[in-house]
């Protein structure tokens, strides 16, 4: 199969990572890259100057072409920011002749009403935060969360009689504007671009693996550089994904304002601060600093996680990944701290830091220096698989709505 590339453009790094997939649903890690982004280059997770933009990917990619020693075929970009929406939506579809069998077209003519549907709240929620009225969006991901028929919960409608189906979709949706500067970054980079995927329904993607009857359940949270990411995902269905543009950066211009010093000078000490290096006067200052905005921090994530209003119950299961995940302080606070309480949680939810070694049906994972950091661009590896093949096994629901979803 063709070798892709999954490139995480980041407010404060790209990360890229080049792989194959095999037959039985397998990633072969061929090589990574990673390069830093200068301020300025990125605004609220979404590219500000293209050609500075490219520069860097250019950097990475070097990087992870020397490590495979070939160029990739194929290319999934990332995109984030607080403008992309993607939320779960249920369509009640009241059949003509219950009698008749479901088909493949019928499915399809169902997918249609529900993007569509979905679309039109998207860009009216994007036109109302942005002031813009005539703003242009595009559908990026959907997949399936749930489908009944007649009230039964069934895995497989195709086939079945019946006279109404309730069907789940998560659908993803970005502003034009920011999807044409990913495919002018690509033009630039002479990559091949396969599709865009937005970044937290990715990070889910590689946590599923190809597993089609996955049960994972579980709260992802991406920390970048300018944005944190959520996704909510219920028995293998991604319920919906929220972001909010808190991230990194923010923590470290919070040091910089509270001690006194340059955002540089600020980043070091917050990368310092799990280490030795610091002395006793300046970690504490450093660790006031973080607090204030770990505190604003928490917030976001309680307003993001209230919008789930379809989830009864919030999984407990939280997985933590991306660079500003590594701060230790950010991972004892979620731990310890009451934030919780006024969601829907049964109990105090467990928090763990991503260990991408555990993430399904990578190969050669080891040979490489790759942390939680990278588990968008793995993700988006995943994405890219799906895109190319749908799903291996014909007869299964979602690998049939992978094809029908591609149409």
């Amino acid at each position: 199969m063709s070798t892709i590339l999954g490139l995480d453009i980041g407010t404060e790094y790209v990360k890229a990572v080049m792989a194959r997939p095999d037959k039985k649903g397998n990633l072969e890690i061929l090589g990574v890259g990673k390069a830093k982004q200068t301020e300025g280059n990125m605004y609220d997770g979404a590219i500000a100057d293209i050609p500075a933009v490219v520069n860097i990917c250019e950097e990475a990619l070097v990087k992870v072409e020397e490590q495979a020693g070939e160029r990739a075929e194929l290319t999934v970009v990332g995109v984030a920011g607080e403008l992309i929406k993607g939320s779960t939506t249920t369509v009640n579809y009241k059949r003509k002749n219950p009698n008749k069998p479901i088909t493949d077209n019928e499915m399809s003519e169902i997918i249609k009403k529900v993007q569509q549907k979905s679309g039109e709240v998207a860009k009216k929620t994007v036109a109302l935060e942005t002031g813009n009225e005539n703003v242009e969006v595009r559908l990026i991901n959907s997949a399936i969360v749930s489908l009944n028929i007649d009230g039964y919960k069934i895995s497989n409608p195709i086939g079945f009689k019946g006279s109404e189906v309730a069907i789940q979709f998560y659908t993803a949706f970005a502003p034009l504007i920011h999807v044409a500067a990913i495919e002018k970054v690509c033009a630039e980079l002479n990559l091949d671009l396969l599709t865009v995927a937005v970044e937290p329904f990715a990070v889910c993607r590689a946590c599923l693996g190809d597993d089609l009857d996955s049960n994972f359940s579980g709260i992802v949270m991406d920390i970048g550089g300018g944005t944190t990411d959520i996704a909510v995902v219920e028995d293998g269905g991604v319920e919906g994904t929220k972001m909010f543009s808190i991230g990194g950066r923010s923590f470290t211009h919070q040091i910089a304002e509270s001690l006194g010093v340059d955002f540089d000078t600020a980043e070091q000490y917050k990368l310092d601060f799990d280490s030795t290096k610091l002395d006793d006067h300046v970690k504490a200052k450093v660790e006031s600093a973080l607090s204030r905005n770990l505190s604003v921090w928490m917030t976001g994530i309680e307003v993001a996680l209230e919008d789930f209003e379809n989830v009864g119950s919030l999984p407990r299961n939280v997985l933590l990944c991306g660079g500003g995940a590594s701060l230790s302080l950010v991972q004892e606070t979620l731990a310890i701290s009451d934030w919780y309480k006024n969601l829907p949680f049964s109990r105090r939810p467990v928090i763990h830091l991503m260990d991408v070694a555990e993430l399904p049906d990578l190969k050669n994972l080891e040979k490489f220096e790759i942390d939680h950091s990278f588990a968008t661009a793995l993700g988006l590896l995943r994405v890219g698989v799906d895109t190319l093949a749908g799903a291996p096994e014909e007869h299964k629901l979602r690998a049939k709505i992978a094809k029908l979803l591609q149409k």
